[in-house]
């Protein structure tokens, strides 16, 4: 994995949790159309955050005459993985019993430690 898979700020982490949820390559109208709602933003500042995570690895902008479309190049779930260690390595130790005292003291409900036992069971986890 890439060294550009630290962490993103909150802004940027929510420009590509849009592009995550569009089929590639995505253009800047589909993006603002889905942070409308929740993120609204200026268009230039959508265009500063897509530059910046395309210098960071996160994002290929792809010219199309006076257009631009923009293709992940990581995608959610190794930006998970990635960030699911460095929580573990970081705030718990790396100590397994930690993690583990951490995510039931976190208010999780009986069916989603249930369902957390069937990954573990079926060596999904």
């Amino acid at each position: 994995m890439k060294s550009t898979t630290r962490r993103l700020p909150d802004a940027e982490l929510e420009v590509m949790q849009a592009v995550w949820a569009c089929t590639p390559p995505v253009q800047r109208a589909e993006i603002e159309e889905l942070l409308k709602d929740t993120h609204p933003m200026a268009q230039t500042t959508l265009l500063t955050l897509l530059t910046r995570l395309s210098e960071r690895g996160f994002l290929k902008i792809e010219k199309v005459g006076r257009s631009a479309r923009y293709i992940p190049l990581v995608t959610k779930e190794e930006y998970l993985a990635e960030q699911s260690r460095r929580f573990f390595d970081k705030l718990c130790g790396g100590s397994l019993s930690t993690f583990a005292a951490a995510l039931c003291s976190s208010g999780l409900t009986k069916e989603e430690i249930a369902e957390l036992r069937a990954l573990m069971d079926e060596g999904k986890l």
